[in-house]
């Protein structure tokens, strides 16, 4: 099943949210940088990883 990563963003967020009630500054930076790893050259090593 391949679900997209600003869905997954969404849901991580969300969920982050909800249950841990951190400051809405470092869950902006949290998915922003999460965003930017994606785009990165560390792209690939992370799909290795996740798709195991």
């Amino acid at each position: 099943m391949d679900v997209p990563l600003w869905l997954t963003l969404i849901v991580v967020g969300a969920l982050g949210i909800k249950l841990i009630r951190p400051p809405w500054w470092l869950v902006a930076v949290l998915l922003l940088g999460g965003f930017l790893l994606a785009d990165s050259l560390l792209a690939p090593v992370i799909d290795t990883a996740i798709s195991k």
